[in-house]
């Protein structure tokens, strides 16, 4: 059996912040976006009368994130995850200027951990929260220590 991640979802409240933040600020591009709903839809995701935009986001290498903006379902318009909290805890990318990501987090209002050195001393490193409170670890690479 062959098994390779093909991207990862996260539900957004505010799209046009989400794509925002993670475009503009993090350098991901838009791949496509899509206006998605009907009755198959609605069967695998296990929900009645399911509308939702899609936006599928790419990096550099390939790796796709995608935001989903419900319109048919709510739920609560932050998560309130700690870094410990049980199941998906956060998204960590590879980036060029830890600092200045962090400098554009701030400028948009959001606020981040202080950047340290990682304990096998590869990166610098540190931990934002996105739009909808996701954490975000943003990690630059000082030496080569693997992944």
């Amino acid at each position: 059996m062959s098994t390779t991640l093909r991207h990862t979802g996260l539900v957004v409240v505010d799209l046009d912040r989400a794509i925002e933040f993670w475009c503009d600020t993090l350098g991901l591009k838009v791949l496509r976006r899509m206006e998605e709903s009907g009755r198959d839809l609605a069967s695998v995701m296990g929900l009645e009368d399911v509308t939702v935009t899609t936006v599928k986001l790419i990096d550099p290498n390939g790796g796709i994130l995608e935001l989903l903006r419900f319109h048919s379902h709510t739920d609560v318009p932050e998560w309130v995850g700690r870094i410990y909290s049980t199941g998906l805890s956060h998204v960590a990318l590879t980036v060029d200027d830890v600092d200045a990501i962090c400098q554009k987090v701030a400028e948009l209002g959001g606020s981040h951990n202080p950047v340290r050195l990682s304990s096998d001393g590869g990166a610098k490193m540190t931990f934002c929260r996105g739009p909808e409170g996701v954490l975000v670890e943003l990690v630059e690479l000082v030496k080569d220590v693997g992944p």
